[in-house]
């Protein structure tokens, strides 16, 4: 049984949860990008993404027994371990902006997400260059289940996210923004639309924002994205291997890694130090050595190397891939963790984004 927190979190995380009753308060994230197949959990006063639809989920010694009525709001329960009471365990309520609609009818929930407890979350644009050729697509994506599913909006316009993102302010106390989006197929790589979107944002709400994309082709976008208003940005490697990038993502991985790391450079230097991130995905195929060895050379550049557990999501090609082991990412965290202290990197100072979230990673846990 696990003996404190970072222990128990990191095991979540590997494990997932199973809920019994699902359909009683199972509103989690199924699909889609970000962190598909999860639901927020609230353990000792951290909220953390943990996995509840996937089958690494469904095979969980950990379960939760949701015994409220269908029409009352789920906040509180008992984490078990194989039938033992381990501990209480919060779920954060559906936020207010989710009953609200715009002037065409759209769902505010279709622009935006919840994630975690105070994190604003949208793909601007919920299509990828890449995602619909086996040739291309990355193996562990789910971007267009949530579009063919009805649960989101192909496009997500500038004016739409300024109003859902004042609203989320507004009704529940949302403390920063999060806009990824799908590549699309523009030398820009979406920089452009991220730009028009964060400057309608900031026009409408002062609310931190990150924005991710691949690297575009030309850096004097990354200036003209800080000059819109984006705080942080984020530009994901997922692996470093250059053998497990061309097998999990072919078309990613024609973007060498050499030319991310031109662009962290570029993009340290204009959005700060600490102020760029990059997300690492655990179990992949990425050995220890190489996730520690790229750790180090990110966080020397002025990056965040923000190393989540790989969590294998219904329906994609990796769907049955295991999650990684909990030692794993404990040795994993702990090593990045130190590194993170002796740079004084922390994911608190980060203005905006996933990593300042920390809600996918136990990470955050392991810099004090």
């Amino acid at each position: 049984m696990p003996v404190n927190k970072q222990q128990l979190i990191t095991q979540l995380q590997s494990h997932g949860l199973k809920l019994i009753k699902p359909g009683i308060g199972a509103d989690g994230r199924k699909g889609g990008a970000g962190p598909s197949d999860h639901k927020a959990v609230t353990v000792d006063g951290t909220t953390v993404m943990v996995p509840i639809f996937n089958s690494t989920a469904a095979q969980s010694p950990y379960t939760v027994k949701l015994e409220q009525a269908a029409d009352q709001a789920v906040s509180e329960a008992v984490l078990e371990l194989d039938g033992a009471a381990v501990t209480a365990i919060e779920f954060p309520k559906q936020p207010k902006f989710y009953n609200l609609t715009t002037a065409e009818e759209i769902p505010y929930w279709k622009i935006a997400l919840l994630h975690s407890h105070d994190v604003l979350a949208t793909t601007v644009l919920q299509t990828c260059m890449r995602y619909n050729d086996t040739a291309t697509s990355c193996q562990f994506c789910a971007i267009g289940q949530s579009l063919n599913a009805g649960r989101t909006i192909a496009r997500k316009t500038p004016n739409q996210l300024a109003e859902v993102a004042e609203a989320a302010v507004r009704l529940d106390g949302v403390k920063h923004l999060v806009m990824t989006t799908g590549t699309p197929n523009t030398t820009d790589r979406g920089a452009a639309y991220l730009t028009e979107c964060a400057r309608a944002v900031k026009a409408r709400v002062n609310l931190p924002i990150q924005a991710q994309c691949e690297p575009p082709d030309d850096f004097i976008w990354l200036e003209r994205m800080r000059a819109a208003g984006i705080d942080s940005l984020g530009m994901h490697l997922e692996a470093a291997d250059p053998q497990v990038r061309a097998k999990i993502m072919p078309g990613k991985a024609t973007v060498p890694l050499e030319y991310y790391f031109e662009a962290f450079a570029a993009a340290v230097d204009v959005f700060g130090w600490g102020q760029v991130s990059t997300y690492l995905l655990a179990g992949l195929g990425d050995s220890l050595e190489t996730l520690l060895k790229t750790s180090e050379r990110l966080i020397q550049l002025g990056v965040y190397p923000f190393v989540v557990p790989f969590v294998p999501i219904t329906g994609t090609p990796l769907a049955n891939h295991p999650a990684p082991k909990s030692e794993f990412m404990f040795a994993l965290y702990a090593q990045v963790g130190k590194m993170l202290r002796q740079a004084g990197m922390s994911s608190a100072e980060i203005k905006a984004g996933c990593a300042k979230c920390g809600a996918c990673s136990a990470l955050s846990t392991f810099e004090k």
